[in-house]
């Protein structure tokens, strides 16, 4: 089996290419700027999704396509960019796919394109999608294209992932870093919920959905808890040696605090440490339901919140990027 996956040098993609290669495929991945671990089993194709041609070229004879590639919520990343690579880049994708006669296509969306779900709601895949920022809209307009192409002919299957972390992640690293650095104060009160997934747990029922999700389908892939942003963080914390303040940064001044760092970091290009996409984390509820994915795909998370993120915290403590728990050198 050939197995083909943009953005494989992401954090998602990166465990899926390594899952990929222990089960046996013959692994090729888009390599857009950030490079790729070598490895005997996987080719690297240098280039943009927007590049149909090289698309077309490069997935002749792939049996399954999984399309991760995306502009993250940035707020250092304009309007149009995310048009571009999110929606128009995923058309891209896709009519390659087609052109080129691959097998199956598993499409990357996102929890976001929810926007904020109701209080006491819990998102099913049926559930109305209101996205909020340009990231989610741009995400919703992909997921549509893709199952646009699905009733079209094209065999594919869409995946929303819930908030991923584990090992190796360095968008989630850093809020872990700020909150073991003890300097860490929360934006509201931390009570939206989200449902977070541990990366091998993704990676499992992205797989599942590959090898048995119906063509034309949605399904959330989440952990098997439901937690505000409060407890979450709580539990970041407690697996540093840490306790959170219980001072916070109330709603209003907490979004002018967002829009005036974007404007004072966008001359710079680099990401500021409080920005309205990182506000929504906090503020915006995100819970799914992954009901349709047990029943249809046989989805299990094995891994609780808790336990992954004291392996994760663990790895970084391992590799560097956090200093050794307190009393331990």
């Amino acid at each position: 089996m050939r197995a083909f996956v943009t953005g494989g040098s992401g954090f998602i993609g990166g465990h899926l290419v390594e899952s990929l290669v222990g089960r046996g495929f013959e692994v090729r991945t888009l390599v857009h700027r950030s490079p790729l671990r070598r490895h005997d089993n996987i080719e690297t194709v240098q280039g943009d999704i927007c590049d149909k041609e090289l698309l077309s070229k490069a997935l002749k004879g792939t049996d399954l396509l999984f399309h991760l590639a995306s502009a993250l919520g940035s707020s250092a990343v304009g309007r149009n960019e995310f048009r571009r690579i999110n929606a128009l880049g995923t058309e891209n994708v896709l009519e390659s796919a087609r052109s080129a006669g691959v097998g199956r296509v598993v499409h990357f969306s996102s929890a976001g394109v929810f926007g904020a779900v109701k209080r006491d709601t819990v998102a099913a895949e049926s559930s109305p999608p209101k996205p909020i920022t340009v990231y989610d809209r741009t995400k919703l307009e992909g997921e549509e294209a893709a199952l646009r192409f699905a009733r079209e002919g094209l065999d594919v299957v869409v995946v929303r992932p819930g908030w991923a972390y584990g090992p190796g992640d360095r968008r989630t690293f850093k809020l872990i870093k700020a909150v073991c650095s003890g300097r860490f104060i929360m934006a509201t009160r931390g009570k939206g919920f989200q449902t977070p997934v541990y990366i091998d747990d993704l990676v499992k029922g992205t797989l599942l959905a590959g090898e048995k999700g119906q063509k034309g389908q949605v399904y959330n892939l989440a952990g098997g808890e439901f937690m505000t942003v409060r407890d979450m963080v709580g539990e970041i914390a407690a697996a540093c040696g840490r306790k959170i303040s219980r001072l916070y940064l109330p709603l209003l001044p907490a979004r002018l605090a967002a829009l005036l760092l974007e404007k004072a970091f966008a001359p710079l290009r680099r990401e500021p440490p409080l920005s309205r996409s990182k506000l929504s984390f906090f503020i915006h509820s995100k819970p799914l339901s992954i009901e349709r994915a047990r029943k249809e795909l046989g989805y299990a998370p094995e891994v609780d919140y808790r336990s992954g993120m004291a392996r994760t915290v663990s790895w970084y403590r391992s590799q560097g990027w956090l200093p050794p728990a307190p009393g331990h050198g």
